[in-house]
Order: C-alpha cells, then structure tokens, then sequence
C-alpha cells in the first residue's frame, strides 16, 4: 500500500497540503518517489478545485506491479497530462491515443494525486524513461509544456524551409522557438514588449516583434506555421499580414473562451486551424530524446 503526501486545489483558491493512499500495486501500476514538477498554466484552472495539483512529473520508481515489464526499480521516469486510455479504439490503434474518448487526463481522472507530491502512481504504460543528459528540473517542464509545441511542430509536419511564428515567451514560447530553431526553421516572435528580445534571440529566434502600440504588424519572414501560446488569444486580425498563404494556426493555450478568427481572409487564403493537445506516447519519446540531443532546456 502506497501512502504519499499531495498539494490540493481548494474551494478559495488556497493549495492545501493533504495525502493519498493508494491499495497494493496490481497489474503494470508503478510508484514513483517525486524528485520534480513543472507548474504549468493549467495548474492554475483548477486551483480552486479538490484535486490533487501538478501534472509535469518527474521521479524515481519505488514500487512495480506484478504485470510491469519494461521499467525496474531505481529508473528515472517523466509523466505528463495523461494518464490512461483504452488500447483498442481507432485513435488507440492508430498511435493517436491522446483522443481516446476513454482518455484518462489530469484533471478528469485520479484526481487524488498529481506531480505536485511526495509520490504517484501510474500505468507503466504512460511512464517515460528520461534521457541521462537532461536533469529532474530540466525534465518535468518537458512533460507537457514541452510535448505540446513539440506535437504541433513535429506530428503536423514542419519542414526546416518553413518559417515558425511564437506568440507568447512564457511557459510553451520558450520551448517552442528551441524547437523549431533546432528543426532547422527561421523563427518570429510576437511579444507584447521588447522586455524578451534577447532571451529570444539568443534561444534562436531569427525575428522579433514587439506588437503592443504598432498599428501595422510587419515581419521580413512571413509565417507558414503559427503557435499561439500565450495565456490570452492574440489579435487574430493584427497577425494576419504576417501569414504566408496556406499558413497554419495553432491556438495552444488552454481557454474555454470562444475560438473568433476573421472568416474572409481565412477563406480567401486558405489558412487552416489546427487544434492540438499534448502529444502521443511515441511523440512524447522522441521529444525527449530531441531535447536530449539538442540541449533543449526550460529557462
């Protein structure tokens, strides 16, 4: 039986210490002694709920179940935004499994525990064994901030001859100009202010624009593939200059506002929007064996 300390959601938004007991380890269940966790933007929906916070995990196995075949005690294991799905139905079959209608995802299922914690337990299935080049802290922000804009760039085809638009420097910008500079892409920045041009640069992006106060947006690199990924949906209509014809908009923060984009000049330039949600399992490996061979780091 596995007991664990967690860090909990509250009603008034406080973060509550609290604790889990989970019952023996059965079939490929594994326990894992938390050494890290990222804190990313979604934590911060469900800071006023009774929930066990935190899903960019990072941690050493302690325990196995009887079914568990791939991992051992003492490895050193990353978990993100999802925990479980059914193995059998289309997406499952297809390596799509991140829209499984029997996902199983932080906040929806196991709601008795998170990264935020002293331990987890988790299916071997959804547990990732972490390249030695990168660190505990280095690691967990990966899980998910990391996954989801290497997803956008990597599943969906980007090419090094296309030229990538970030919106945002937080959380997921950052990450996502190391990626698509290390894909071998041009990459534009969009920031409120100059306060992160040269964090940007020197991550490699090849462009920045400051938009706040400019009444025309111009770019010397017109964009094919945009991620949006800051907290609050940009001005969709200020950017639409910047967008090569074809171009692809990827809206990656989490909102549960309304999607609003220019319908004509999406129509008359055939620009296509594309959700996303973290990343497949095998994506999830290879972003992490890309982020180990190309020095991709949170800062």
């Amino acid at each position: 039986m596995a007991s664990f300390v967690v860090y909990k959601g509250s009603t008034k938004g406080i973060i509550v210490k609290s604790s889990t007991t989970r019952p023996p380890l059965q079939g490929d269940q594994v326990f894992i002694e938390v050494t890290a966790s990222g804190i990313c933007g979604t934590d911060e929906h469900f800071k006023r709920t009774d929930m066990a916070l935190g899903h960019e995990g990072v941690g050493i196995v302690k325990g196995m179940g009887p079914d568990v075949k791939h991992l051992s005690k003492g490895d050193r294991v990353g978990w993100g935004y999802q925990h479980a799905s059914c193995g059998y139905c289309d997406q499952c079959l297809t390596g799509r499994e991140t829209y499984c209608p029997q996902r199983e995802i932080y906040g929806e299922a196991s709601l008795d525990q998170g990264s935020l914690a002293s331990g987890a337990v988790w299916s071997e299935r959804f547990l990732f064994k972490l390249p030695e080049e990168l660190t505990d802290e280095e690691a967990a922000p990966l899980m998910c901030a990391g996954a989801t804009v290497f997803n956008a760039l990597h599943t969906y085809g980007v090419k090094p001859t296309n030229c990538v638009g970030v919106v945002g420097m937080g959380g997921l910008g950052h990450l996502a100009v190391q990626y698509a500079a290390k894909m071998g892409c041009n990459v534009v920045v969009f920031s409120g202010s100059n306060d992160k041009r040269q964090e940007a640069l020197r991550l490699g992006a090849t462009e920045f624009v400051a938009t706040k106060d400019t009444s025309e947006i111009r770019v010397r690199c017109p964009v094919d593939v945009l991620l949006a990924t800051a907290s609050k949906a940009p001005d969709w209509r200020s950017l639409l200059p910047t967008l090569n014809p074809n171009a692809v908009v990827f809206p990656l923060a989490v909102s549960f506002d309304n999607f609003v984009f220019p319908q004509m000049p999406l129509i008359t330039n055939g620009i296509t929007v594309q959700g996303s949600v973290i990343a497949a399992r095998s994506v999830q490996k290879e972003m992490l064996t890309f982020s180990a061979r190309h020095k991709i780091k949170p800062v």
